[in-house]
C-alpha cells in the first residue's frame, strides 16, 4: 500500500485548514524536505539538515505536569521540573491552533517496545517533513495491517516554529518539552532538535516499565553472541558505547534503549542515532555505510565546493548526528529482542587516570557504580583548559529518569542476582597519570578485555582488590599487557596516584549524597574508602 493513499486520521484540536500529510514514506518526505529549501542531499544520498537555533537537548527546559499521578512518583529534581496542568493545557491548544494554520502537517503512527507485550502505539504530528523522517526512523514502524484500525495511546505535538510566551505559559523561555501522564502527550515547541522526540518517549518507558510492568528501563546498547548470550553496555557520550557494542561477531539488539523483563530485553526503538564528529569508515563502518538514501544527518559541514560531508567540522556543533532505521546496520537483530543478559559493561572515559582498564564488580557495587554514572572529560570547549572535568550521571541517564534512581539500581540488583549476571567496569579513558600527562588505552587492549569476559576467560582468572574503590582487578588477560591492568602501578610517581584516587574518591562520596536516602545499605556500604 502506498502510504499516501492511506485513509488520513482525524487528529483532535486541528482545524482543516491545514494538509495532513499521513504516514509517507522516507522518500517523500526526503523529497518535501528539499522541495521546500529545507535540506539537501550528501554524495551518497542521505538527506542533510540544521536543527537551527538548538542542536541538542534542553534538560533546564523540560518539564512534568504535577498531578494526581505523579505528585508523588516522580523524583523532583533538576531534570524533573514541576509544571502545572493548566500550562499544559494551554500550551496544547495554542500549538493545536498555531498547526492549524500552517498549510500543511505531518503526521506519522508508530510503536515502541520490541517486545509486543510492552508495546506502546504512539502519533507523531510534526511541523515540518524532516522531523517525520527523524519518527520514522527511530520508532518501529507498523505495517498496513497494524495501522487498520490504529489507535495512539500517546502522543507526540512537535513545532519548532511556535515558542511559549514564558511570562504567560509556565515555562523558561521560548522553547520547551512538557510531558503530561494524564494527558499522555508530549508537547514540543521552539526547538528543531529531533532527539527531544526520542527522549521525550524514553522518559515516558522509565516512568511506565519499571512501576507499572516489573521491567527495567535502560539507558544502554545491547548485542547478543552466537550462543544467546546477551551483553549490555552502559555508557555516556564518549564513553565507546556504540563502537564497543559494535561487534561483528555479534547481534546488534540496539545502540541506545532498552527493558529488561524476567524473558530477556529488548529494544524500545526502531533505529540508531549516532554521534558522527570525526566519523570514519575505519573507525565506525556500519555507522559510516548507514549515511544513505533514508538517513537523516543533523548540522554537519561539508567539504567545500561538494556535498560530501566533512566529519570533522565542529562550527554548528559538536553534536552532529544521524538517524537511520535499524536495518541499515548489517548484523542486527530482527524483532530487537534478545535473551537474559549475562555480562554487563559500565564504560567510563577516566581522564584522571585512576579507574582500572577492566574491573569486576560485585552487586553493591554494581549498583553504586550505576547510580553515579561515572566519567571524565577533557574540558575541550575552552582555548587552554585541558584539565579534566568528572561527570555524574545517574544510571548513565539522569535526564531521562523520572523515579528516583534507587528505584532503578534496586531492580538491577534483583535482576543480577536472579540471574547471577557478571558487572565489569570498563576504562577506556588514561592511564600511567592523568590527560596530559598518561595515555589513552588502547581500543585493541579495551576490546580484548571485552572478549575475554564474553567468552568466560576473565571468571577464572586471579584477582586484586582495588584499595580505594574496592573492585576485582583481573593480574592477567590475554591480549593485554600485565603491567597495564593495575593503574597504579603504570605511573611513576605512585603517591601522585594515591593522591588522585583519593580526590576522586571523594567527587563520588560527594555526589551520592543525594542518594544516599533512597538507597540501600547494602549500595552505601560499596562507596569507596576515603
Amino acid at each position: 500500500m502506498i502510504a499516501t493513499a492511506m485513509p488520513k486520521p482525524l487528529i483532535s484540536g486541528l482545524s482543516g485548514s491545514s494538509q495532513v500529510h499521513y504516514q509517507l514514506s522516507p522518500s517523500e518526505l526526503t523529497e518535501q524536505t528539499i522541495l521546500r529549501a529545507q535540506g539537501v542531499l550528501n554524495d551518497t544520498g542521505a538527506l542533510c539538515i540544521n536543527t537551527g537555533m538548538f542542536t541538542g537537548r534542553c534538560p533546564k527546559d523540560k518539564f512534568i505536569v504535577k498531578d494526581a499521578i505523579t505528585e508523588n512518583t516522580v523524583d523532583w529534581n533538576q531534570f524533573n521540573t514541576p509544571i502545572e496542568e493548566k500550562y499544559f493545557l494551554q500550551l496544547r491548544d495554542k500549538m493545536m491552533a498555531y498547526l492549524g494554520r500552517r498549510e500543511e502537517v505531518w503526521v506519522r503512527d508508530a510503536y515502541a517496545c520490541a517486545d509486543p507485550a510492552y508495546r506502546l502505539n504512539i502519533r507523531v504530528i510534526n511541523e515540518n517533513a524532516w522531523s517525520n523522517l527523524f519518527a520514522y526512523n527511530m520508532f518501529l514502524r507498523p505495517s498496513s495491517a497494524e495501522l487498520d484500525g490504529f489507535e495512539p495511546e500517546w502522543q507526540i505535538i512537535q513545532a519548532p516554529g511556535f515558542t511559549a510566551d514564558a511570562a504567560v505559559d509556565g515555562t523558561r523561555q521560548g522553547n520547551f518539552a512538557v510531558l503530561s501522564f494524564t494527558h499522555k502527550t508530549i508537547l514540543i515547541g521552539g526547538t528543531g532538535y529531533t532527539g527531544e522526540i526520542k527522549k521525550g518517549i524514553f522518559s515516558v518507558l522509565n516512568y511506565i516499565l519499571p512501576q507499572n510492568k516489573n521491567v527495567l528501563s535502560m539507558h544502554c546498547s545491547a548485542n547478543m553472541g552466537a550462543g544467546g548470550d546477551v551483553a549490555i553496555f552502559f555508557g555516556l557520550s564518549g564513553t565507546g558505547k556504540t563502537t564497543l557494542s559494535a561487534d561483528p561477531d555479534r547481534k546488534l539488539i540496539g545502540d541506545d534503549e532498552h527493558g529488561w523483563t524476567a524473558g530477556g530485553v529488548f529494544n524500545f526503538e526502531g533505529g540508531c542515532y549516532a554521534k558522527t564528529i570525526d566519523l570514519s569508515e575505519e573507525k565506525e563502518p556500519e555507522i559510516y555505510h548507514a549515511i544513505r538514501a533514508g538517513a537523516l544527518v543533523e548540522n554537519v559541514g561539508f567539504e567545500r565546493g561538494s556535498n560530501r560531508i566533512n566529519f570533522a567540522d565542529k562550527t554548528i556543533t559538536e553534536n552532529t548526528r544521524v538517524s537511520y532505521p535499524l536495518h541499515f546496520i548489517s548484523n542486527a537483530l530482527q524483532p530487537a529482542m534478545g535473551g537474559l543478559p549475562k555480562n554487563i559493561f559500565f564504560l567510563t572515559c577516566d581522564a584522571y587516570g585512576v579507574l582500572p582498564p577492566v574491573s569486576r564488580l560485585s552487586p553493591g557495587q554494581a549498583m553504586y557504580q550505576f547510580i553515579s554514572g561515572y566519567t571524565a572529560k577533557v574540558a575541550g570547549t575552552e582555548a587552554g583548559v585541558t584539565e579534566p572535568k568528572s561527570t555524574f550521571s545517574a544510571c548513565f541517564g539522569a535526564p531521562f529518569l523520572p523515579l528516583h534512581p534507587g528505584k532503578y539500581a534496586g531492580m538491577l540488583g534483583e535482576n543480577m542476582r536472579a540471574h547471577k549476571v557478571n558487572v565489569w567496569m570498563i576504562n577506556t579513558g588514561w592511564t600511567g597519570g592523568c590527560y596530559g600527562t598518561g595515555h589513552r588505552i588502547k581500543l585493541g587492549y579495551t576490546r580484548a578485555m571485552i572478549t575475554a569476559a564474553l567468552s568466560g576467560a576473565l571468571n577464572s582468572a586471579a584477582f586484586i582488590i582495588h584499595p580505594v574503590f574496592g573492585m576485582e582487578m583481573p593480574v592477567a588477560c590475554a591480549g593485554v599487557p600485565k603491567e597495564i591492568l593495575d593503574p597504579r602501578s603504570t605511573w611513576t610517581d605512585p603517591a601522585a596516584y594515591d593522591a588522585q584516587a583519593k580526590d576522586l574518591a571523594q567527587q563520588f562520596v560527594q555526589n551520592f549524597q543525594k542518594y544516599a536516602s533512597g538507597v540501600s545499605e547494602e549500595i552505601l556500604q560499596a562507596a569507596p574508602k576515603v
